[in-house]
Formats: structure tokens, sequence, C-alpha cells
């Protein structure tokens, strides 16, 4: 009897062992790809939507590369229109053509290396967003360089990670990926006219923010700011973040006119930036509407082609983390 009871004990040790193990692997190693951006879950006036996020369109579904060098690429970087009439400026800290100004400044503030990425647009539509592997589901990951150098862009920073998660809502260009409510969670929404506001998601669904014209919404937050006023307390800190630490957020000034901030942090040389610091930072730099994304090893920023910040999980190793998405300029 002592046998049979100790055999099931065994069986049962291996069963929840094997089953903790996948559950683990499913989290976060194992790759699901939910939906392509071409064949988006569901939009706005569409009245067939998938929802739940364990439902997968094709559960074998690879990203293929393309055939030939304008498949796959985005309408505006085959539309000829879209390209500056004239040769841009390009200098180490500045890009400037008809439609979009960069000015990249490097600034010391408290004992912390921050990059700053001011930028003038002619149009929201230079205001972008891109997943990992141009797909949207679990696990999918790419270096913010990687991202960067397939989609052209100019400027690029890290962006929410949504993978990482299994709530907040997920809007990128125009269509609605996660609907799933993120309890007392701040998000930055970027509607069509390229104005940025900060709302709770308590306070309102997916589906509205979609029909409200939201062609973006990013869900990591805090919100740092919000109509001009700082809404960040001193002490205040996500749940995963050390007080002080590498930063990435992203903020507006006036229409059309945005910032992209990366902090360094986790070494000697830069200490790295509390939110309530990098809420004030942007203040004086003028921003109206602010927002902290995902931050620590993930904060990069991508200049014309290059890392100009120094990315570090651990504070020895200096290299990039890979994550679900970014935000970029380009075209």
């Amino acid at each position: 009897m002592k046998k049979h009871k100790y055999l099931w004990a065994c069986v049962y040790a291996v069963v929840l062992a094997a089953f903790t193990l996948y559950a683990c692997l499913d989290t976060f190693v194992i790759t699901r790809i939910y939906e392509v951006p071409e064949q988006p879950v569901f939009q706005a006036g569409n009245t067939t939507k998938t929802t739940d996020e364990n439902t997968v369109s094709d559960p074998q579904q690879t990203v293929t590369e393309p055939d030939t060098e304008t498949e796959g690429l985005t309408e505006s970087q085959t539309d000829p229109t879209q390209i500056p009439a004239t040769e841009p400026v390009v200098t180490e800290d500045g890009y400037e053509d008809e439609n979009i100004k960069i000015t990249v400044t490097e600034y010391r503030y408290l004992d912390s290396n921050v990059f700053v990425a001011d930028v003038l647009l002619s149009s929201p539509e230079y205001l972008k967003t891109a997943f990992a592997r141009s797909a949207y589901g679990r696990n999918l990951t790419e270096k913010t360089s990687a991202m960067a150098e397939r989609e052209g862009a100019l400027l690029a920073i890290n962006g929410d990670y949504y993978g990482a998660r299994v709530k907040g809502y997920v809007i990128r260009g125009g269509v609605l990926y996660r609907d799933t409510k993120n309890r007392g969670a701040d998000d930055l929404v970027i509607y069509g006219d390229g104005t940025m506001k900060i709302i709770c998601e308590d306070d309102v669904s997916a589906e509205q923010l979609l029909a409200d014209g939201a062609v973006d919404v990013l869900s990591f937050g805090p919100g740092l700011i919000s109509d001009g006023a700082v809404t960040v307390s001193p002490n205040y800190e996500v749940s995963q973040a050390m007080a002080s630490n590498p930063r990435t957020a992203i903020g507006q000034i006036d229409e059309l006119h945005y910032l992209f901030v990366v902090s360094d942090g986790r070494t000697s040389e830069s200490s790295g930036l509390s939110l309530y610091e990098l809420a004030c930072f942007m203040s004086e730099l003028g921003a109206k509407t602010a927002y902290n994304l995902d931050g620590g090893g993930s904060s990069t920023m991508i200049f014309n082609g290059s890392v100009i910040n120094n990315p570090t999980t651990n504070g020895r190793t200096i290299s990039e983390r890979r994550v679900s998405d970014i935000v970029y300029i380009g075209y």
C-alpha cells in the first residue's frame, strides 16, 4: 500500500513539474503569432471580432521573408509621393526635410545621461509604431535597432513591450489587437490628428477609443504629465522598477511637436531617473503630455541607424534587449 502511495506521489510530482514547465515556456518562450497587421483582428465598424487572446488565427503561421524588394513594405515606403522632394539635411545630431525635423540633444540631469529627440512634423502620418517580426503575438521580440532598420525609421524608441503582459489595451495603426482591461492602468492614446492623451482603462473601453479615432494605444505607464501638470508623486514607482532606472518616455509639447526621451541608468556613469524626476525633466522641456514606456534594459534610442544611448539590463554589459514593439518617426 505504501508503495502505491509513493508511486502516485511520484507520478503527481512529475505531472505537476511538467505542467509548470510548460506554463513557464508558454508564457515566456514559446512564440505564438496571433495576427499580422495586414489582417486585423477587428476595427471600428467591423461586426466580426476575436477578443480572446488565446484564440489563434493560425497557430502554425510564420512570418516569411518578402520575395521582392517592395513586397512586405508599407504603403508609405513604396509610395513615391511620401518620399521627401528635396535632399534632407542630416547631421550627427539632426535630421530635417520638408516634413520632418529631428534634433537630438544629450543632457546631464541628476547624475544621469538623458537623450532627448525634439520632433516637429508636418503631418501625424510620420509618427508610427511597429511590432517585432511585423506581427502581433506572444513572445515575439526583436531588438529596437532591427525593427527600426526594417521600417526605415529615422528615429525610434522601444515601446510598451505589450508581449510581457496578458492585459492592457493594444491598438496599433487603427487596429484593435487586445481589449483585455488592465484595471487602474494609464494608457497613452495617440489620435489620428497626432494629439496625445492619457486615459485610465477603467474609464473607457478599447472599442470606444477606436471609435473615437485612436490610432495607437500604448499600455505601460504611468502617465507622467497631463494638461501640463505632473501627475506622479515623488515616491511613486511601477512595481517592477527600482527608484532610479533607465527610462523611456514620449511626450507632446504642441500640435505635431513631440519629445522622445531615453535615460541611461544602472551604471556608475549614469544612475538613472525616478518616474517623478523623469516627469519633472520633461515638464522643464515644455511637455504638456508625457507618458512612461517600458524602461530598464529595454530603454533604447535609435537615430539615423545607430543606437545612441547605452542600453543595459544588469549595469555591467551594454547591449540591447529584445522587445515586442517600437515607436518611431519615418516615411
